[in-house]
């Protein structure tokens, strides 16, 4: 007769299998952007990222408010061996005249027990990191403020909604004056719960509170969150589920008497999910149907008492106290008899029918849209199994003496494709908001010390006008004769004295060595109306035992390359004019002469240091003894790199390379090149860049990171502003920043792994990339490197990154400046217009930002010139086939 009676409040599985897709649907239209402001399920992005790690340290204070008592607990977190977690807690009333009076009221109430709280602890000294729980819907763009959205539950406080709770809090607590506190999270009891849960089960990833109210949150993947920045990693989502059906979705499953309890509520029309299954409406469900019964006659004989009519006089507790096993009959007739009708056992018999029914509602309701949420935590993973960890918190599933077991079985049934564990909350949710603050108080000490360490690496608009200062006057030096032999910054002459007219013609061979790759080249280039350069060319790796053996080796390795090249061509007959680029310091004596002074870049070949290149080539041709070549000009790359762009813009009078290594050249005045006979005429000069700094006058802004860099290298204390702008070693830097932050416990979990302890793991490569990727390609880079990396760790890296590739590009747009601005003045001029070549291959100009933040910085520093970047597309080879052309036609003039 019940069970007809109450036919609409028992739900089959398909019905429960229908709400779940609904709520499945309301889940996805809360976090879209688009349908989020009209969306019953608002799906509150939390700010909190991650789940305790177990690194959490400290000492902190977990308010908590949202039931019907308010909580203080004082937390202590500490590492001895393993994570102990002290705890004290005080329970504090919150009487029904302030739920129900003014917010100003409220938060001082909250201020005053807060303060009786530390006074008690003795703590009223120190300023405490606070986590506040607060169990209503909140709006929240970061962290420590939360707006609250609407009051639930009992609560009605007057000029709260559309407040920030931590404003209103931190005003009260200023207002007393007698203590200081740091609120650092708010925090909702759901996700509180998911975090206590969590610091015992890691796997725990859903919150779930059936008490006073019903709620859940559950880790959403940030690319599926509209309403936050960002598409990496994972963040907590606040469902406030209680809120489903507001729209109409469920009214096809509300039965009369769940329309009753809605128009007898504060807030009718609201919470309509939460006012069908949870604890502070579920007595009095019971009691509109027990009431509805009775008039029929179908109860206690039809007998209705005025205690039986009283709101609230049926509690939940009634409800779990009838539905235990075995004293539950006897419970019945107490609690029927205290509310004045006479039960027969029958009566006892069909009210312990109506509790089940109630109930077994509830749990079979939210299986469901736990089940919802289980689904997509399946499908984000793309896993075809899920497991994972619920915690679970709330009097209603603590007190009830079935609910749990039917949940979990009705959870199971529903989504049979999850190994769900359920944790019961031991602490309830203050500990959870401990956690919370203890993993915020951590990340913001962290990005202090990290902020403090790369402030090192942001140079201000005065330390970057001194190293242009300093570079113009390390460049005198270097042109002067008396100065020349101690200055570190060469200024080699190149005897190249002008550059292409466009009557080069002719076929040229082009060798270019200056990095782990050696290229020969063919290039023909013809003159007339439409000059045309047409090349060929193939790349011979140089192992690192011929780079760093003996000078012979060397130069026979060059030549078997070479001559495998004429074979591949099919020109080993003609003697072809030579032009090699040579990227390291020379000192020419002429065009086609190079005395090398010291090899940097990784090459330690012997007896090469002092002896004349174009000599050790021939000589090496000779011991061939298969071909012949003309050797005519011995090129630096930056030289080659400024003749390339010079064929294509003639105001191309600097050369600038930012690769492995970094070099620049431009066109000086003869009269200011003392090494040099002769006043008239400009010659190209290779400033040798690299070794700025080395007489110590870069040291003030050089770090710790710098110097171990240096340290370690192969010639420590020399080309020490190379070391800091340079391809071959940015990546080092960062390795050792990353290294140095590891130790600290910043990064990888304090774990410093075999990869991380590679030198030259880092490649160059990878920093442009990571500095231009999202967030998730750059774990997978990390991965790649065998670096475990979290969403956290990722940010770190970017950040790292970029400060020390944007350091870079400043110094070097510093050196830049340096040179501009003097070819200005050698000229006289107001304004000078000039084109700088950088070659295209190279690392760093592709560095998007590299270049851009380069330019920035030349124009900032110089701002009487204009200096435009051309990209030289075919690097410096075709430079020294374009200086050779230039040698023979100058050669030819002269005969």
């Amino acid at each position: 007769q019940i069970d007809k009676y109450l036919y609409a409040m028992r739900l089959s599985d398909e019905t429960l299998l229908d709400v779940m897709a609904r709520f499945r649907r309301e889940m996805k239209n809360g976090l879209s952007r688009d349908f989020n402001p009209t969306a019953a399920v608002k799906m509150l992005p939390t700010f909190v990222r991650s789940i305790p790690d177990g690194s959490e340290k400290g000492d902190f204070i977990a308010l908590d408010l949202g039931g019907s008592y308010f909580r203080i607990l004082r937390v202590k977190v500490s590492h001895e061996k393993k994570q102990t977690v002290q705890m004290e807690s005080e329970i504090y009333n919150t009487p029904e005249d302030i739920m129900h009076g003014s917010g100003t009221r409220l938060f001082d109430h909250v201020a005053e027990c807060l303060g009786d709280f530390m006074e008690k602890q003795q703590i009223k000294d120190k300023k405490l990191p606070v986590g506040f729980t607060f169990s209503f819907p909140c709006r929240q763009s970061k962290l420590d403020e939360g707006i609250l959205i609407t009051w639930t539950k009992r609560f009605k406080a007057s000029g709260v909604e559309g407040a920030d709770v931590v404003r209103l809090l931190n005003k009260a607590i200023k207002k007393r004056g007698d203590y200081d506190a740091d609120i650092m999270a708010v925090v909702n009891d759901t996700v509180g719960t998911m975090m206590t849960c969590g610091f015992d089960d890691q796997r725990c990833e859903v919150g779930l509170i059936i008490g006073t109210g019903t709620n859940a949150c559950y880790m959403e993947e940030m690319r599926h969150i509209d309403l936050v920045e960002g598409d990496e990693g994972r963040m907590c989502i606040n469902t406030e589920w209680g809120a489903f059906g507001d729209d109409g979705s469920l009214e096809d499953i509300r039965t009369e008497f769940d329309r009753e309890i809605d128009r007898g509520s504060l807030n009718p029309g609201k919470q309509l999910f939460e006012k069908m299954v949870s604890g502070l409406y579920m007595g009095e469900l019971v009691r509109l149907i027990l009431v509805k019964m009775a008039k029929e006659g179908l109860l206690f004989e039809g007998r209705i008492t005025p205690e039986l009519l009283t709101k609230g006089k049926f509690e939940t507790k009634h409800v779990s106290a009838i539905e235990k096993s075995k004293e539950g009959l006897n419970k019945a007739k107490e609690i029927l008899t205290r509310l004045g009708v006479e039960p027969s056992h029958e009566d006892c018999i069909a009210v312990q029918h109506v509790c089940t029914i109630v109930s077994f509602r509830s749990a079979n309701l939210v299986a469901s849209t736990l089940g919802a949420i289980l689904n997509q935590l399946r499908d984000n993973k793309g896993v075809g199994r899920l497991r994972t960890t619920v915690g679970v918190d709330g009097s209603l599933y603590k007190m009830h003496p079935q609910y749990a077991r039917r949940l979990h079985k009705t959870t199971r049934r529903l989504v049979p494709d999850s190994e769900v564990r359920f944790l019961l909350s031991e602490s309830g949710s203050g500990k959870g908001a401990a956690m919370v603050t203890a993993v915020a108080y951590r990340l913001s000490e962290q990005h202090r010390l990290i902020d403090e360490t790369l402030a090192e690496f942001k140079l201000t608009h005065e330390q970057l006008l001194q190293v242009k200062k300093r570079m113009r006057a390390e460049m005198e030096a270097g042109l002067k004769k008396k100065t020349h032999e101690t200055a570190k910054v060469k200024m080699l002459p190149t005897f190249v004295r002008s550059t292409p007219d466009g009557t080069e013609n002719g076929d040229f061979l082009a060798l270019d060595l200056g990095g782990t790759n050696f290229r020969v080249l063919l290039v023909k280039i013809r003159s007339g109306k439409r000059r045309t350069v047409e090349m060929h060319n193939k790349i011979y790796a140089i192992p690192i035992e011929v780079m760093q053996g003996t000078g012979e080796e060397l130069f026979d390795h060059i030549v078997t390359c070479i001559s495998d090249f004429l074979d591949y061509m099919g020109i080993k007959g003609a003697r072809l004019p030579l032009g090699f680029t040579f990227s390291f310091p020379c000192k020419q004596t002429s065009l086609d002469a190079g005395i090398l002074l010291n090899w940097t870049k990784g090459f330690k070949a012997t007896d090469c240091e002092g002896e004349d290149v174009v000599y050790l080539l021939r000589e090496g041709i000779k011991r061939r003894e298969e071909f012949d070549l003309d050797v005519v000009a011995v090129v630096n790359d930056t030289v080659g790199t400024m003749m390339t762009c010079a064929y294509e813009d003639p105001n191309c009078e600097i050369g600038l390379i930012v690769g492995t290594g970094s070099n620049a050249c431009y066109m000086e005045e003869m009269r200011n090149i003392e090494m040099v006979e002769g006043e008239q005429g400009r010659m190209c000069v290779n400033t040798e860049w690299g070794a700025f700094g080395d007489n110590g006058c870069l040291d003030d802004i050089r770090t710790i990171y710098d110097k171990a860099v240096d340290d370690f290298s192969l010639n420590a204390g020399k080309q020490r502003y190379e070391k800091m702008i340079s391809g071959m070693y940015l990546g080092e830097i960062v390795r050792n920043i990353l290294i140095d932050f590891t130790k600290r416990g910043f990064l990888f979990r304090g774990q410093i792994s075999e990869t991380l302890k590679t030198r030259h793991i880092f490649e160059t490569k990878f920093l442009s990339q990571i500095e231009r990727l999202a967030l998730l390609q750059v774990r997978t880079i990390l991965q790649q490197l065998g670096l475990n990396s979290t969403c956290d760790d990722s940010i770190i890296v970017k950040t790292v990154c970029g400060a020390v590739s944007r350091r870079a590009a400043q110094l070097c747009g510093a050196g830049m400046a340096a040179i501009v601005d003097k070819i200005r003045e050698n000229r006289g001029l107001e304004r000078l217009e000039i084109t700088v070549g950088p070659p295209s291959p190279t690392a760093l100009i592709s560095f998007h930002s590299f270049s851009r933040i380069m330019h920035q910085t030349v124009k900032d520093l110089a701002p009487n010139c204009d200096v435009t970047f051309l990209l030289s597309e075919d690097g410096s080879g075709k430079g020294a086939a374009l200086i050779t052309a230039v040698g023979c036609r100058l050669r030819e003039a002269e005969q």
